[in-house]
């Protein structure tokens, strides 16, 4: 492994890194707001809502974000709507994220016992008081574990991205592999910057569980 390699990509990786970070955290943040609206509508069985909701969670729960990635890039053209790649790497990520956190948050509501909502009514709670104050803390805690796993997943999905042109980590990566034939070097980078992309968030993350769960638990 020659260092001097390593150290004159390391500001090509960088900037990737930044990039892939840029667009995977829109791309996070988006998902985290169709999974809250989406897993509401669920709850409530909002009608004809709820029907719409339930086929965006299966379709793009069931197929890769690299089609979804090809169809908003290559396909959307065709019908005149033209998005530059970053946009679409924050679009597919997040419609594709937003069904798995639909379906994460949706649970942690739905595995709130009945009881709670009922004993919230008879100490004279409106329905409103009882979902913000009783049923929400309780379905966040029971949801950010797999808030925290749909996270990680989305952030290492991002590795497709170098699929629709976006000079990602993976793109970076493939580029001087194919340009200098500097294998080890460049896949030993890859490695490490998506180490620190992802151990924070993981660390992060197991953090947040914990308090989380000692806040509504105790233990």
């Amino acid at each position: 492994m020659d260092t001097s390699v390593i150290s004159s990509y390391i500001p090509l990786f960088a900037e990737a890194f930044l990039l892939t970070i840029k667009i995977g955290w829109i791309g996070i943040g988006l998902s985290l707001l169709l999974g809250v609206v989406d897993a509401f509508i669920l709850y409530f069985r909002i009608p004809i809502l709820s029907g719409i909701v339930k086929g965006y969670v299966e379709l793009f729960r069931n197929t890769p974000l690299l089609v979804q990635l090809f169809f908003l890039y290559y396909g959307l053209p065709a019908i005149g709507i033209r998005i530059s790649a970053e946009v679409c790497g924050a679009i597919g990520l997040g419609l594709l994220g937003g069904s798995y956190m639909t379906e994460s948050i949706r649970s942690g509501l739905e595995a709130v016992p009945g009881i709670q909502t009922e004993s919230s009514y008879a100490l004279g709670m409106s329905r409103l008081q009882s979902f913000v104050l009783v049923i929400l803390p309780q379905a966040f805690s029971i949801s950010v574990p797999a808030i925290i796993a749909n996270v990680i997943f989305l952030l290492k999905e991002t590795s497709v991205f170098s699929a629709i042109s976006l000079m990602d980590l993976m793109f970076t990566a493939k580029d001087l592999i194919g340009l200098y034939y500097d294998t080890t070097e460049s896949l030993f980078l890859l490695v490490i910057f998506y180490i620190l992309m992802l151990l924070p968030v993981s660390l992060a993350g197991t953090y947040i569980e914990k308090r989380a769960r000692f806040k509504m638990f105790g233990d």
